[in-house]
């Protein structure tokens, strides 16, 4: 590859599709973060989850499902696209919603995958209406329900924080934040999450965009920060805000400001994470990019930087190991999602 291509195409996009089509029905190996109320809890994952179980680990589950939704909608003549329909079909009958729902209803569970799990749950539910046939109507049901609990938990957390969490895994709050404000169907819920952004963030200045990243991050704290204001802002009050939180951005449209990470083995399923990093960086640098006034001298090297992650990213995206196969192609895929899917600015 000579340079991160631009647009998705139907040959990429099957590749991608392959990746989720080959996990997100393999039970094992899997990672359980799992509650245990008692003896009786200690059931495998298929029984605990019945249609995100596959994928290694829950929220990995939902958004390889998020990734064949996404993909039968853009390609729905594409040779792939009925083995999408076909898994999604499998997955979310009105039988296993109900165990879903069950699950995440029980005591004691109101803070499981939240908010990067439950985040890409309303991101999926989204997609699935825009999908035609891809849940029964009582399916369909047991979706809504489980959107809006997902949706209270979300809100429970955010409305609970005194301060952000700025890590560069799971449990960072800019990124999630970001899925939930795209997802909103809303303006309401929009505007809430607004507010939880810039109580959170507006009055962040000069962030430690050096120290990063941490040993094995797939999000950066920094450029997610920034990402997530560039929705809650209108072009000009971002801009300036910009100038402070991250003042060393060039004018010249180099890109060696910040370089793509390298992944020293992309078996491990810990340094695999660099491999997303690439990734989001890449979308999040555009988002950033684009939330700036055209004439903006910055934006060049915003953009150089993002095509240099882009490139480095995606060739990483792969299935010859399962620590990155079963992730990586959502990432992929949600570069291209963010390039094509308008927002608001």
């Amino acid at each position: 590859m000579t340079g991160a291509p631009e647009r998705l195409t139907p040959a990429l996009a099957e590749r991608f599709a392959a990746l989720a089509l080959d996990c997100v029905h393999r039970p094992y190996p899997n990672q359980v973060l799992h509650l245990l109320q008692d003896d009786g809890d200690a059931r495998p994952p298929r029984s605990l989850t019945p249609a995100f179980y596959g994928c290694f680990d829950w929220h990995s589950a939902v958004h390889g499902h998020w990734l064949l939704a996404r993909l039968a909608r853009w390609f729905p003549e594409e040779p792939f696209a009925p083995r999408c329909r076909e898994a999604l079909a499998r997955s979310l009958t009105e039988e296993n919603l109900d165990g879903e729902l069950r699950y995440l209803s029980a005591p004691g569970r109101e803070s499981f995958e939240r908010p990067y799990g439950l985040a890409w749950l309303v991101t999926l539910t989204r997609e699935l209406r825009r999908v035609e046939g891809a849940v029964t109507l009582g399916g369909a049901r047991r979706l809504d329900a489980l959107e809006a609990l997902a949706w209270r938990h979300l809100h429970a957390g955010f409305d609970a924080l005194p301060r952000p969490v700025r890590s560069g895994l799971h449990g960072q709050t800019a990124f999630s934040l970001g899925l939930c404000f795209d997802a909103a169907r809303d303006p309401g819920e929009r505007k809430r999450l607004d507010l939880h952004a810039l109580r959170l963030f507006l009055r962040d200045q000069r962030a430690p965009l050096a120290w990063e990243p941490s040993g094995y991050d797939f999000l950066s704290p920094t450029l997610a920060a920034a990402d997530l204001l560039a929705r809650a802002q209108p072009r000009a009050p971002f801009g300036r805000w910009l100038e402070e939180y991250l003042p060393g951005i060039p004018t010249d449209g180099t890109a060696d400001w910040l370089r793509p990470e390298e992944v020293p083995n992309p078996a491990d399923g810990h340094l695999v994470h660099l491999a997303g990093l690439d990734l989001s960086r890449a979308w999040m640098l555009e988002g950033i990019a684009a939330a700036l006034p055209r004439g903006d001298l910055r934006r060049a090297s915003l953009l150089a930087c993002a095509r240099a992650h882009a490139h480095k990213g995606l060739g990483y995206v792969s299935d010859q190991h399962y620590a990155g196969a079963h992730w990586l192609g959502t990432f992929a895929l949600y570069l291209f999602d963010r390039r094509a899917e308008p927002r608001r600015l």
